[in-house]
């Protein structure tokens, strides 16, 4: 580890000790592995237990030139807090320990609160699942609440209750020992044009993924699900989501919330091949490698579908073409019809209104949720992920009625468990 980033997580790793001590929180560090977490917990005024999930690590910065400002430097930009990971996580933890400030000053917590901070969430959180094995006691829960949310395109507050799953891997190819002259390209194979020729016989022009067996794991839709996907697609904001996007080609489909909700997708994150740098050099690339990902739904496991690929390219013509399996965490949903998800639809739309949505799973991330599925008392910790705020990049001047807001939900789902 470089001692830039050790002085990185250092600060990041102080500042939620301090806010949690601050709060009257007692504060561990649990240092078994690469990173460690940061667990909290406060004593309630009932035997009910909450635990909620947050990362301290964030997305790296780069391409710098990119930013109008220091990306660890929070800056106001046209009434927005801009900085990294100030929605991804760093906006919704401390939107909670705000809350919590509230509870201390104002009678207590209503019920037994605890934190799990942990540093390794945007490299696929691998050393999770060990973590609440050593610590499942102390992670115990009746409930569970993932680490963020917030409104959609339309301004509209949004229940998730899953998460995707998400297979990275690397595909390479070679097809020379050497870079060799263009004027030879007529007789000799391009890496280049191997791998984009045989990443495109992946998939057809509607992004389906044409890969056999690989939706054999994907589950329909139950009919209380199929409602929700109904009044989503009826309710999605194609102009606002192009918008906000910037989209050039709009909309790639006619069922956006389904495909999200229930399909899983095939995504070239990067491709590198060649001479890339300035100038001009005519050469056949020798090789050419490309990131992918897969965002996968429950049931589908992610190294198994890695696998499928790698024998749909062989059976398409492209056994040069190598997959290497990176990181990999299944999908996880709770079933929306469970007592504690309706709780808190029905607290949230007091608080919001009629027009909060209530979707089954979210193509926006990935999280190694189902792990902590063990540590109910009840052997079923419900899981759910809603954003207390609009986080941290919401406009300044509503924050205080949305702070506001925030805690009239965070409080009446608290006490429903009392």
């Amino acid at each position: 580890m470089s001692r830039l980033k050790i002085l990185v997580l250092t600060k990041r790793l102080t500042t939620s000790l301090k806010k949690f001590k601050s709060l009257g929180a007692e504060v561990k560090l649990f240092t078994e592995y690469q990173n460690p977490v940061v667990f909290a917990s406060f004593k309630g005024q009932s035997d009910k237990t909450i635990l909620f999930y947050n990362h301290y690590d964030v997305q790296p910065p780069e391409p710098l030139d990119e930013w109008h400002s220091a990306p660890f430097e929070p800056t106001q930009m046209d009434g927005r807090l801009v900085a990294r990971g100030a929605s991804d996580d760093k906006g919704e933890l401390m939107s909670r320990l705000s809350v919590l400030s509230y509870f201390k000053n104002h009678g207590g917590f209503p019920c037994n609160l605890k934190f799990f901070v942990e540093g390794e969430e945007e490299i696929g959180s691998p050393d999770i699942e060990p973590y609440i094995k050593n610590h499942a006691d102390e992670l115990a829960c009746d409930a569970m609440i993932w680490e963020g949310g917030g409104k959609n395109a339309a301004e509209k507050f949004q229940i998730i209750t899953g998460t995707k799953g998400i297979a990275s891997f690397d595909v390479s190819v070679e097809t020379a020992s050497t870079d060799i002259h263009s004027s030879l390209a007529g007789y000799v194979d391009n890496a280049a044009w191997r791998l984009v020729k045989g990443l495109a016989s992946l998939t057809d022009t509607d992004h389906k993924i044409l890969v056999d067996h690989f939706y054999d794991s994907v589950k329909p839709l139950d009919t209380y699900e199929q409602q929700v996907v109904k009044k989503l697609e009826a309710g999605f904001n194609g102009k606002a989501t192009v918008a906000n996007l910037g989209l050039v080609n709009g909309i790639a489909t006619d069922h956006p919330m389904y495909e999200a909700m229930n399909q899983p997708t095939l995504t070239i994150n990067g491709l590198s091949s060649g001479y890339e740098g300035q100038g001009i050099k005519t050469i056949v690339p020798r090789s050419a490698h490309a990131k992918l990902d897969c965002r996968l739904v429950p049931g589908q496991d992610p190294q198994e579908s890695v696998e499928l690929i790698q024998k749909q390219l062989i059976k398409n013509g492209f056994s040069d073409l190598k997959l290497h399996f990176n990181l990999g965490e299944p999908g996880f949903k709770t079933n929306l019809q469970d007592p504690f998800v309706q709780q808190n639809l029905s607290t949230a739309k007091q608080v919001y209104g009629d027009q909060t949505l209530f979707s089954s799973l979210t193509s926006q991330a990935a999280g190694q949720c189902w792990p902590f599925t063990t540590l109910s008392r009840s052997n079923r910790c419900r899981w759910r992920k809603k954003c207390e705020r609009e986080t941290a990049r919401s406009k300044r001047k509503h924050s205080a009625t949305r702070l506001s807001a925030s805690l009239c939900v965070f409080s009446n789902f608290v006490k429903s468990l009392r």
